[in-house]
């Protein structure tokens, strides 16, 4: 008998270990599973144990998967998906719409598994999707416009987090400036931090910048950045194959990172909240 036939690997475990490592950190996964701290930093040394492997290394602003971890996430979220089918097999399906607001600098990858796990999940319920900036989620969900929304941003208490991730300076490829070149800047013609971010750094940084590509969205952002027309900030995740980070050696100051946290409407449904806001929350890379 090898080491997992002696350990049994229940829900409860891969429900820790997944809401830990999505969230990276303890008293998020908690919070987000309805536990106590200490509930869920047994169950993760349950399975370290029972394993016999290390899945996080522990640090003083939170838990990183070690590689181990990472090698463990996909199987207990396909693990943990095959449960929820098997238990709603004779349940009642969800039915009804849900109205989302996604952040567009969410990495399509990212988008794409929120949408496909929660219409695999339920058939029956129409999703209305909305991407774009962020900044006006809240009023939205106010005025009953959105059932669910994602925001990001700087300013998001760490309690109220379920992810965070580092905030880059972002250039193509076969980009190069001078040290004492004004940077060609690209950002977003929006009420929101992605605009007041990357200016606000380069003046105290006193490093000199032009406008150099000035949009609304993401995409066209991006692809300026591509064409290595000008210098934009990305959370990390929306970094492509085609592009480079830029750093302090470079010239660039340390930027931030990029929070998200949860609004859930009070006057929706909350099975189908619910329900959405456990794809989001599984779709999270860590």
């Amino acid at each position: 008998m090898n080491k997992i036939e002696r350990l049994d690997i229940g829900s409860d475990l891969l429900q820790s270990f997944v809401a830990v490592a999505d969230s990276g950190n303890v008293t998020h996964a908690s919070s987000a599973l309805g536990r106590t701290q200490s509930a869920v930093s047994v169950q993760i040394r349950r399975l370290e144990q029972g394993l016999a492997v290390r899945l996080f290394e522990r640090q003083a602003r939170g838990m990183t998967l070690t590689n181990d971890g990472r090698k463990l996430l996909p199987a207990a979220k396909r693990a943990l998906l095959e449960m929820h089918r098997v238990n709603s097999l004779f349940a009642d399906p969800l039915r009804g719409r849900i109205r989302v607001g996604i952040p567009d600098d969410y990495d399509e990858s990212i988008l794409e598994r929120v949408l496909a796990d929660f219409a695999q999940r339920h058939t029956e319920v129409e999703i209305e999707a909305h991407s774009g900036c962020t900044a006006g989620f809240a009023k939205k969900i106010a005025a009953d416009e959105l059932d669910v929304a994602v925001m990001s941003g700087e300013n998001i208490e760490p309690e109220k987090s379920f992810h965070t991730q580092p905030t880059v300076w972002a250039a193509g490829d076969g980009f190069a400036i001078e040290p004492e070149a004004p940077v060609p800047l690209a950002y977003l013609d929006r009420n929101c931090w992605w605009r007041d971010l990357p200016i606000e750094a380069l003046d105290k940084h006193q490093r000199a910048w032009r406008r150099a590509y000035v949009t609304t969205n993401f995409a066209s952002m991006k692809a300026s950045i591509r064409a290595g027309l000008a210098v934009g900030i990305l959370p990390l995740s929306a970094l492509e194959n085609s592009m480079r980070t830029l750093t302090e050696i470079d010239g660039f100051p340390l930027l931030p990172p990029t929070a998200r946290k949860l609004l859930v409407n009070e006057k929706s449904s909350p099975d189908l909240t619910s329900a959405m806001a456990d794809a989001i929350y599984s779709a999270q890379l860590p």
